[in-house]
C-alpha cells in the first residue's frame, strides 16, 4: 500500500492546478444584473383584461391590460346631455340678441337722418333727443342680455373641462408595457382591482445584462467608461467562457466592500463599484456569477482581447 501513497498525494495538487488554469487572473468579481421596471395602472378600477405572463417578451408601447371604464363613459353621456340642455338656452340668447342688432341699426339710421334734418332746422332737438334715449335703452338690453350669455357660455365651457377630463381618464384606464423586454414577475390577475402605484408586473431587458462589480483603490487607475474588457463566466465544471464588455459606470464614492464577500477582512477595504454591459446571447442569467479582465489575458485562444487602459 505504501507505494500508491506518493500517486495519491497528487490528486489534489493537479486538481488545484486546472482550477488555478481556470481562474487566469481575474481583476474583479461580481454578479449580473438588470434594470427592472415596475409596471402599474394610472387609474382606480377593475382590471378586465391582462396578458403578461412570466417569462413572456412584450414589445414598448404594446397594450397588455384594461381597466374597466363603463361608469366613467355613463358620466360623459350626462355631462353631454347636460350640455346640450345649456347650450339650448344659448341659442335663444343669440335671438334676442340679434333682435336689438337690428333695432339698433335702424335706430342709427333714423339718428342720422335726424341730425341731417336737424342742420336744415327741418327737426327740432327734442326728436334728437328720443331718438338717443331710444337707442341707449337698447344698448342697455343688449349688455344684460350678453351678460347672460357670457354666464352660459362659462358654464358650457366647465362641462367640456369635465368631459375631457373624463376621456383623458379613459385613456389611461389602457395598460401599455413601458420598455421591451422579458417578464420577470406577475403580481395581479385579470377581475383584481388595481390602484395607481400598485405594482401589476415587473420587465427588464435581458438583451443586454450589466456585471457589478468592485475595484480597489489602486485598481481605479486602470479603468474609465467605454473601456472594453473581457468577462468571463463559467461553461462547466473547468472552464470558463469569455465575452466582450464595456465599462458603463464607475461609482465616484469609495464604499465599504459588499457583505457578499466571504473573509471579514476583505468586507472592510473601500472600493469603487462599477457595471460592465454585457450583450447576452441568452447565456447570462440576473444573479449569476462573473469574472472581468481589465488586460488581455483569456482562458480560450478565440476569446476577445480587451484593450489596455
Amino acid at each position: 500500500m505504501k507505494k500508491y501513497i506518493p500517486i495519491l498525494l497528487l490528486l489534489p495538487l493537479a486538481f488545484l492546478s486546472s482550477c488555478r488554469n481556470t481562474d487566469g487572473g481575474a481583476d474583479a468579481y461580481g454578479n449580473f444584473e438588470t434594470t427592472e421596471v415596475d409596471v402599474s395602472a394610472e387609474i382606480p378600477g377593475k382590471l378586465i383584461s391582462f396578458i403578461p405572463e412570466e417569462g413572456q417578451t412584450l414589445e414598448a408601447g404594446q397594450k397588455v391590460g384594461q381597466v374597466d371604464t363603463v361608469q366613467m363613459e355613463l358620466q360623459i353621456r350626462q355631462l353631454e346631455a347636460k350640455r346640450a340642455a345649456i347650450a339650448s338656452k344659448t341659442s335663444n340668447v343669440f335671438a334676442q340678441l340679434a333682435v336689438l342688432e337690428e333695432q339698433n341699426r335702424v335706430l342709427e339710421i333714423e339718428r342720422q337722418r335726424i341730425e341731417k334734418l336737424l342742420q336744415a332746422e327741418a327737426a327740432t332737438p327734442q326728436q334728437m333727443d328720443n331718438i338717443n334715449g331710444k337707442i341707449s335703452v337698447n344698448q342697455s338690453q343688449y349688455k344684460s342680455i350678453e351678460t347672460q350669455n357670457a354666464g352660459v357660455v362659462s358654464e358650457v365651457r366647465a362641462l367640456d373641462f369635465q368631459i375631457d377630463q373624463i376621456r383623458d381618464q379613459i385613456r389611461r384606464a389602457a395598460i401599455f408595457n413601458p420598455v421591451s423586454g422579458t417578464v420577470l414577475l406577475k403580481l395581479t390577475e385579470p377581475s383584481e382591482m388595481v390602484n395607481p402605484g400598485k405594482t401589476l408586473y415587473k420587465i427588464a431587458p435581458l438583451d443586454e445584462l450589466y456585471l457589478r462589480a468592485y475595484l480597489s483603490g489602486d485598481q481605479l487607475a486602470q479603468v474609465k467608461l467605454g473601456q472594453e474588457v473581457t468577462v468571463r463566466i463559467d461553461d462547466g465544471k473547468e472552464t470558463m467562457r469569455d465575452l466582450r464588455g464595456t465599462i458603463s459606470w464607475i461609482s465616484s464614492q469609495a464604499e465599504f466592500t459588499p457583505k457578499i464577500v466571504q473573509t471579514k477582512e476583505e468586507r472592510v477595504n473601500l472600493v469603487y463599484a462599477f457595471k460592465v454591459r454585457v450583450p447576452n446571447d441568452g447565456s447570462l442569467k440576473i444573479g449569476m456569477p462573473g469574472e472581468v479582465v481589465f488586460g488581455g489575458n483569456t482562458t480560450q485562444s478565440e476569446a476577445p482581447q480587451a484593450q489596455n487602459n
